[in-house]
């Protein structure tokens, strides 16, 4: 499917600017349509599943993807950091071809089944640890070694890829298929697949970080404030949280060591930093949990 012709496109050279901005984005909107579909919809929750039973002991998550979906995968691990305080180690991406792959192409390394499989041993992949192999025509070969390895090895799998009974999902425990039907310009799967496979990553990472409690309400309360920008996200948080001034919350932001987690329940629990963190710790950092507890 991803490298048929579309039919809504094939003259898409003689239309106007207009036009076509009009066609791209009138396609675009199919992909969240396919997503919401039952089966795929019921496919992302058991990999969730499965990824949080995982890192509750001590497991990890491996994005592997050539081009386009290992950079998307290298992008949704990334932003893990900075948006939930995570560990670089926690969620990971791969990608064929290594880091200058990012950038610019790699010959041949995507058709290498045993550099995926390297990839994962050189990171000590354990039965804890969960593979998402990500390929938007699900024929990769560098995914399939990688889903193969991790097999060998006891660590769970995904596949996730825009064609119904794709070969890389063949080789995982469970399949995402988002059919999104062929690309604006033929056989481009940055576009409709990319834009699928970002949106399921985003509903994956997130999803797994609520269900570890860096979410309370839909405040990210675990953010990292590295940059004036997002120092100033942490205080609003607490603020929000909470129902203090801001210039209160900034003060409980110093006293709980820049943590808004910890500022939250010192807070709203009437308690001073030591017991906040002591109560997180005992709670696995659900911040709803620790309140209900020191109630």
């Amino acid at each position: 499917m991803t490298e048929k012709r579309n039919d809504a496109t094939t003259h898409i050279d003689t239309m106007s600017t207009t036009e076509i901005l009009q066609t791209i984005n009138q396609q675009d909107q199919q992909v969240p349509i396919a997503i919401s579909k039952a089966p795929v919809i019921a496919a992302i929750t058991q990999v969730v599943d499965t990824i949080v039973s995982g890192i509750k002991q001590g497991g990890r998550l491996f994005y592997m993807g050539a081009g386009t979906s290992g950079r998307l995968g290298i992008l949704d691990a990334a932003e893990c950091v900075p948006t939930y305080g995570t560990d670089p180690e926690l969620v990971q991406g791969l990608i064929a071809g290594g880091a200058k792959a990012v950038t610019e192409a790699v010959e041949g390394a995507e058709d290498s089944a045993e550099l995926g499989a390297k990839d994962l041993q050189d990171r000590h992949l354990t039965a804890n640890d969960f593979v998402l192999g990500i390929a938007a025509s699900g024929t990769t070969p560098y995914v399939i070694g990688g889903l193969d390895y991790a097999t060998k090895v006891g660590a769970h799998t995904g596949a996730l890829s825009c064609n119904e009974n794709s070969l890389i999902g063949q080789h995982a425990e469970v399949a995402i298929e988002a059919v999104v039907g062929p690309e604006v310009v033929t056989g481009s799967t940055r576009m409709k697949a990319g834009t699928a496979e970002k949106l399921i990553l985003n509903m994956i990472s997130t999803t797994t970080m609520i269900k570890l409690g860096k979410v309370y309400g839909n405040l990210m309360v675990d953010v990292k404030p590295t940059n004036i920008k997002l120092v100033d996200r942490a205080k609003r948080i607490i603020h929000e949280a909470t129902g203090v001034s801001m210039a209160e919350a900034a003060k409980f932001y110093e006293a709980a060591q820049h943590q808004p987690k910890v500022a939250i329940v010192m807070i709203n629990g009437d308690v001073d930093y030591a017991t906040a963190e002591k109560v997180l710790r005992e709670n696995h950092g659900f911040i709803a949990a620790s309140l209900q507890a020191l109630r």
